[in-house]
């Protein structure tokens, strides 16, 4: 039997540990310049429908065994079109998104436990699990990242405009409902690269923390963009170290060091704008 080597130990911590860094500052480039149009949209209710509704996903690409970046991305991609589809027809939409939500959590909690012959812990797709993405994880990650950055980048100054003016983006030949459906497909990537760095009920948080921070101190939507995706990725960064040093939960660990960074730009914006 081979006894490890201390440096081996060490080597093989730091693989991982670089792993989970790269897996979280993947997600926060596909989340954070999406985060800044969930920001401004108000749409926060609409991305926690989505991340809720990719559980339900998990359950059905265990029960089928298909991969549960598919599975998730198909359900959440379904619930955002659902949603999409009902709006503005006169639903009283922060109800409808309520009840989608909580339902499709509940029913794919339900289906993960009826699921024979799995063994799964729900908390793992609920808060994410970051210290155990693998090679293939980190893949499938940033191949998403970079469809979900590239189309952002390739639709920015429309779905700027039919964010800002709608009346404008009519008028300049923007269909308004196309960006909205560009903007849904792209909230379905980032839940299902997502839901295995930092879990279902923490994803919304990494898009709407980062953009929020950057917004105390962006002088324009893309300076905000390009802030966001920095405090993402230092939130990545800076979740993990703490994580590693205090023993706590990494997504959870993440997610607090973003409200932190939110909580110092909003204080270093507000002594900008009285200075």
């Amino acid at each position: 039997m081979t006894i490890p080597t201390t440096t081996g130990a060490i080597e093989m911590m730091d693989d991982f540990l670089v792993r989970a860094v790269l897996a979280g500052i993947g997600v926060a480039l596909a989340a954070a310049p999406l985060g800044c149009f969930v920001v401004w949209r108000r749409m926060a209710y609409f991305g926690d429908a989505t991340a809720h509704a990719a559980i339900l996903g998990v359950a059905l690409s265990l029960g089928f065994g298909i991969s549960v970046f598919a599975g998730a991305l198909a359900v959440a991609l379904t619930m955002a079109l659902t949603v999409s589809a009902l709006s503005g027809r006169g639903y009283a939409m922060d109800t409808l998104l309520g009840v989608m939500a909580h339902s499709a959590l509940a029913f794919g909690l339900v289906a993960v436990s009826l699921i024979k012959g799995v063994r799964l812990d729900p908390m793992t797709y609920l808060f994410g699990d970051i210290l155990a993405v693998g090679k293939s994880d980190l893949a499938v990650i940033w191949s998403g990242a970079m469809v979900v950055l590239g189309l952002t980048i390739w639709r920015w100054q429309a779905l700027l405009t039919s964010t800002l003016n709608p009346d404008l983006a009519y008028a300049s030949g923007i269909n308004p409902k196309r960006e909205q459906l560009v903007l849904t497909l792209g909230l379905a990537v980032v839940v299902a690269v997502a839901i295995k760095v930092v879990g279902a009920l923490l994803i919304v948080a990494l898009l709407i923390i980062p953009a929020a921070s950057a917004r105390a101190l962006a002088r324009s939507p893309e300076a905000m963009a390009y802030g966001a995706v920095g405090i993402g990725t230092l939130s990545a960064a800076g979740g993990l170290w703490a994580s590693y040093l205090f023993d706590t939960p990494s997504g959870p660990s993440i997610v607090c060091v973003a409200a932190v960074l939110f909580l110092v730009s909003n204080i270093l914006g507000k002594t900008r704008a009285t200075g």
